[in-house]
């Protein structure tokens, strides 16, 4: 069918494609496990979202299976075969630095500025309007449709582990949570978790925070020192010229006693941390050429020597590159820090097929050993990749060009998606080439023509995908 109909089709619904993606982005859909219970297990405001898209659904005459708060599905059509449409309604935290709050959707300029406007909860409005419109205008489809609600993609996938603990597999599909054309290559995935146990309890440092997600590139570093009254001001002055020389912005104020020092960095994807500027690796700089105790080095020296300056693994002897993929990642995304309790580093290695993840594991472990520190990992997904002469991706390459004119390139990425979950899964938009890839970031927003245009676009991707 013509693209220009289902154009149509779109254009008659874009007020309400509008409104609801507006009041989907205004729901905090962030992990939180401290109201993680029962059927929520993320969380109150996952839950919220997960309730608010699921009773949009069921109101909108579709099929809708839950599983315990984890996962469900939307579901239309008939026939034995299902194209799958993954996608996922929890979302990062805000962060800092935003004009407008991060979940207010304000529109300005023609844009929804919003968490999650591109990761993944515009999108998903758009997929799901997509299966609407075909609905609702009647054509006769071979397959069933299935939009995957996934509610823990930014953290661990446990929702699209317990969702295939009961699901058998779609045929194909596709995840709109990267970039167009199409991306039918990923890179490994791993979290690490180094903790170490702290024993000295008359240290400088009572406390070092910085990072919330590993996935993130940490905009913002805290470190509270005590005992330092003798030396407050030359530590104020010391440190305002830290931040000229770095050029970052920060600042030191007392508190309680206490001397609190802040630096900003700037948040990007972990998927490639030199898109950012790592606010804890800055201020663990600075404190480094304090007078710390054993327990103090062994903490942030590990974090300069391995890590600052160094995003490919090269210091620590594991950096790898192919040219599908390109180069292993290491993002710092969580550094904590109590005196006389614990020290934790969290890391988020991603590998190009090829590359030897038994020695990425045992140079971290051997170098973060040195100072101390016990690893374990948090979670694996080892790289994907779809053959490039399947149906799945011959298809979505023929919408692509008829939608844009442009030929399809395929592509591979250091991101993770959803289309990993599948046998046979791609990722397939939202982002143009040449478009600026704002998750994770400060300001996030979709344009309404862009929200717009990907819509028409999955409607006849589904479509041709299901005829």
């Amino acid at each position: 069918m013509e693209l220009k109909k289902w154009d149509t089709y779109v254009k008659n619904e874009q007020d309400e494609i509008i409104k609801d993606t507006q009041q989907f982005l205004q729901i905090e859909s962030v992990l939180d496990e401290t109201t993680a219970k029962g059927l929520a297990p993320f969380g109150d405001g996952i839950r919220e979202a997960y309730d608010w898209l699921l009773h949009k659904a069921r109101t909108d005459g579709f099929q809708v299976k839950e599983y315990d708060g984890y996962a469900a599905h939307i579901e239309w059509g008939s026939g034995e075969e299902v194209v799958g449409i993954l996608c996922h309604i929890d979302v990062v935290p805000g962060g800092d630095d935003w004009t407008s709050p991060a979940f207010s959707a304000q529109i300005r300029d023609e844009k929804i500025y919003a968490r999650g406007a591109i990761d993944d909860k515009g999108p998903t409005m758009a997929c799901y309007y997509a299966m609407k419109i075909l609905k609702d205008s009647g054509v006769s489809l071979g397959k069933r449709i299935r939009l995957i609600v996934g509610t823990d993609e930014e953290s661990q996938w446990r929702c699209v582990d317990h969702y295939f603990k009961h699901e058998t597999m779609p045929t194909f599909g596709f995840a709109p949570d990267a970039d167009f054309p199409i991306i039918y290559a990923e890179k490994g995935i791993c979290d690490f978790h180094y903790t170490k146990k702290l024993s000295n309890k008359n240290g400088f440092i009572q406390s070092f925070q910085s990072g919330q997600r590993l996935n993130m590139v940490p905009d913002r570093a805290n470190a509270f020192l005590h005992n330092i009254e003798a030396h407050e001001e030359e530590l104020k002055k010391s440190f305002e010229q830290f931040l000229l020389k770095k050029d970052c912005k920060g600042s030191a104020e007392t508190l309680n006693g206490l001397l609190k020092l802040t630096v900003h960095g700037v948040s990007a994807h972990g998927m490639e941390p030199n898109d950012g500027v790592n606010a804890g690796l800055l201020l663990a700089t600075f404190l480094l050429d304090l007078s710390l105790n054993e327990d103090e080095l062994a903490f942030f020296q590990p974090l300069v020597n391995f890590f600052l300056g160094d995003s490919r693994g090269e210091k620590l002897g594991f950096s790898y590159s192919n040219e599908e993929l390109g180069n292993v990642t290491v993002n710092l995304g969580k550094m904590n820090y109590e005196l006389g309790s614990h020290a934790t580093i969290g890391l988020n290695v991603r590998y190009p097929k090829d590359a030897a993840f038994e020695e990425i594991k045992v140079n971290l472990d051997t170098g973060m050993g040195q100072y101390g520190f016990t690893g374990e990992i948090g979670s694996h997904g080892e790289p994907h990749m779809v053959d490039k002469k399947h149906p799945l991706v011959r298809t979505l390459s023929n919408v692509y060009k008829e939608s844009t004119g442009e030929e399809a390139k395929l592509l591979a990425i250091g991101g993770g998606t959803y289309a990993r979950s599948l046998d046979a899964g791609v990722a397939f938009g939202p982002l143009f080439p040449g478009q600026k890839d704002l998750a994770h970031q400060a300001d996030e927003h979709i344009a309404i023509d862009h929200l717009l245009m990907i819509t028409t676009i999955y409607t006849k991707a589904i479509y041709e995908l299901a005829k």
